[in-house]
């Protein structure tokens, strides 16, 4: 199966990313914990903090997105490129905002 996900720039926002329709993003923040968490490590609460500086892997990010998935009963849609400009908590929390909207 092949996942797609496409960013766009809107009102200046490079990410681009809506509201959060159907999972809150503090329930999205929580299961990003729960995921950190099941590794020994933790989120930290600042959403400026490096993915890289956490520990926070590709892996991480799959596990995190089937979570939304199994609450939300739907799959989301994207593809690899639009993960590449992820780089912080806030980042990924935007992008599963996004693609909620889509």
């Amino acid at each position: 199966m092949v996942k797609r996900l496409t960013a766009w720039v809107v009102d200046g926002d490079p990410l681009g990313f809506g509201t959060m329709s159907s999972v809150a993003r503090g329930r999205v923040r929580e299961m990003m914990g729960e995921v950190m968490t099941a590794q020994g490590r933790s989120l930290p609460t600042d959403d400026t903090a490096d993915l890289r500086e956490i520990g926070f892997r590709s892996l991480d990010f799959s596990e995190l997105a089937l979570r939304v998935e199994d609450e939300l009963g739907d799959e989301l849609n994207f593809d690899a490129p639009g993960l590449r400009r992820i780089a912080t908590v806030g980042d990924v929390l935007d992008f599963i905002e996004h693609l909620q909207s889509a």
